[in-house]
């Protein structure tokens, strides 16, 4: 190696560093859009035929945007609905605060102001929440910045995906049949995670909590929404709040309630993993289930909440980088362009 390749290197490691720098803080956003661009491109390939590329980029934000907000603004008005309803439904005469009072100095002989105490934790309250104001204020700045961000590069992604994808191609020391075979094979990892292993995520939940909602178990929204996540989990799922969910209603004397969510949850909510799994992952490539969990476990500690999807798309992706290097290593050193 001459000394001018040595420093183009050197300048490649230092601009490519400072680069990271630079995403590092919105990693999430990155990867959120980047995920998105994925799902949506072929979408994108079917519009531009069409119309141009920045109108079907447009529309296809638009709709991701929507497909997001609007679901997130459900949900959120759901729980608080929720919460507003366990609320009300306590008995505010088991709050007297002089019957509350009496039964502590009973207790422990010790007479107390309860309205003088709750006064100051109040002043205490107010003191810590505006000693936290600024941060967050910083915080919330940060997530619109983010999501702002995340809206463009997902414009740009799908906009110029062809023309990205294309200079990969040109920078990537491998002959073109090798590069083929190594995207087709990340194309069917990527595509197991989601469809194999999101969406059956996302319907083995929302089926669960139909049946939270039918029976009428608290907060059935909320709960809803970590089944989904739970479900992420193969062989944990959606059974860690179902199960007390059944002991809840027959601790209460919900018996009938009790055994039809028991059956519900057993026979629905199980069997869709057993016909909609195989339905879908057979047309990708299969993962293993070891993958799938220590994929989501490490994926969130090394990628946070994008972990979930990522992670086992990073072990899907080194088994099929492997199963390329594996096919086509012997014959790489006699082809000209990698020399």
């Amino acid at each position: 190696m001459n000394l001018s390749k040595g420093f183009l290197l050197v300048l490649v490691a230092l601009f490519a560093y400072l680069s990271l720098l630079l995403v590092v803080p919105f990693a999430q956003y990155v990867l959120g859009a980047i995920l998105i661009a994925y799902v949506l491109y072929p979408v994108q390939q079917r519009l531009e035929r069409r119309v141009p590329p920045s109108i079907a980029a447009i529309g296809l934000v638009a709709l991701a945007v929507a497909g997001f907000v609007v679901p997130l603004i459900v949900v959120v008005i759901a729980v608080a609905s929720d919460a507003r309803r366990l609320l009300e439904t306590i008995n505010t005469d088991s709050l007297e605060l002089s019957e509350l009072e009496r039964t502590i100095e009973e207790q422990t002989g010790q007479r107390v102001d309860l309205p003088s105490a709750l006064v100051d934790a109040a002043q205490n309250v107010g003191t810590v929440a505006l000693e936290r104001s600024t941060e967050w204020f910083s915080t919330v700045t940060h997530v619109l910045i983010g999501v702002g961000l995340a809206v463009f590069l997902l414009y740009y992604l799908l906009k110029d995906g062809s023309d990205l994808l294309a200079w990969v191609r040109e920078l990537t020391p491998l002959p073109d049949d090798v590069q083929d075979d190594f995207y087709q094979r990340l194309d069917e990892v990527m595509w197991a995670v989601l469809a194999g292993h999101v969406l059956i995520a996302i319907i083995q939940g929302s089926i669960a909590g139909l049946g939270l909602l039918a029976t009428g178990i608290p907060n059935a929204a909320f709960w809803t929404v970590i089944m989904i996540v739970l479900s992420l989990i193969p062989l944990v799922g959606s059974f860690l709040i179902w199960g007390p969910a059944v002991i809840f209603l027959f601790l209460t004397g919900e018996l009938l309630l009790a055994g039809a969510l028991f059956v519900y949850s057993v026979i629905v909510v199980g069997l869709s993993d057993d016909y909609l799994r195989p339905l879908v992952v057979d047309r990708y490539a299969e993962l293993n289930p070891a993958v799938i969990i220590l994929g989501v476990l490490g994926g969130v500690y090394a990628f946070g909440v994008m972990g979930l999807f990522y992670g086992p798309v990073v072990l899907g992706a080194l088994m099929a980088t492997l199963d390329v290097v594996n096919n086509h290593y012997d014959r790489l050193g006699n082809d000209p362009r990698t020399q």
